[in-house]
């Protein structure tokens, strides 16, 4: 038997370790697909922590396209 682990739990592991940190802090974020030879990475739609500016920021407020900011 070996003590090494997968991916998937070191990511939880490392991604609970803090003392307030919680289940949902390890839940995907991301969803990976390969199809013909191309990879497609999209953030989840349940997703807690989103890229891009957050609850608060007025640049969340506005709907400008980055190609025209």
């Amino acid at each position: 038997m070996s003590d090494d682990k997968s991916f998937e739990e070191n990511r939880h592991d490392q991604l609970t370790s803090a003392p307030k940190a919680t289940e949902e802090d390890a839940a995907p974020r991301f969803d990976v697909s390969h199809h013909d030879g191309v990879t497609r990475i999209d953030v989840r739609d349940d997703a807690a922590v989103r890229p891009g500016p957050g609850q608060g920021d007025p640049a969340a407020e506005e709907d400008v396209p980055l190609s025209e900011k």
